[in-house]
């Protein structure tokens, strides 16, 4: 599989690390949510989970290049379905969320996620909200 080539899985974990890195801190929270996202959810069942490493490189290069993000979104749209683009968005919510914490990187991150698939708002509105309220805490 040549390097820049994504399976739609690929695409999804490129969108959770990204969102992540996005402010220049993989916090332990948030790796612990993609791996347990990895580990769970349906759409990842058929998924190696050993080429987050890869895919996470891939996504740590290109943070590095002048238009890197642009390049990523390139990549994340031509190999991820577009009826997983609101999964994706969903999944890079709960990332953001798993920490608790929501820095002001991270969510003009979400907003160029939500942009970049063309999340529709209200849409977006109730994934932000389900995001939230799975991660509340007493």
């Amino acid at each position: 599989m040549p390097e820049s080539a994504m399976s739609p899985q690929d695409a999804l974990v490129a969108v959770m690390v990204a969102t992540s890195a996005s402010d220049e801190n993989v916090r332990t929270a948030e790796l612990v949510a993609i791996t347990r996202i990895v580990n769970h959810m349906p759409v990842f069942a058929t998924y190696d989970p050993d080429r987050i490493r890869r895919v996470s490189r891939i996504v740590f290069d290109l943070f590095e290049e002048e238009d890197g993000l642009d390049a990523l979104f390139g990549l994340i749209r031509e190999a991820l379905p577009e009826r997983l683009y609101e999964t994706a968005y969903a999944l890079a919510c709960d990332v953001v969320t798993a920490d608790g914490r929501h820095s002001q990187v991270e969510l003009r991150m979400l907003e160029e996620v939500r942009e970049e698939l063309k999340i529709d708002r209200l849409h977006a509105a109730a994934i932000e909200w389900g995001a939230r309220v799975r991660h509340m805490v007493v």
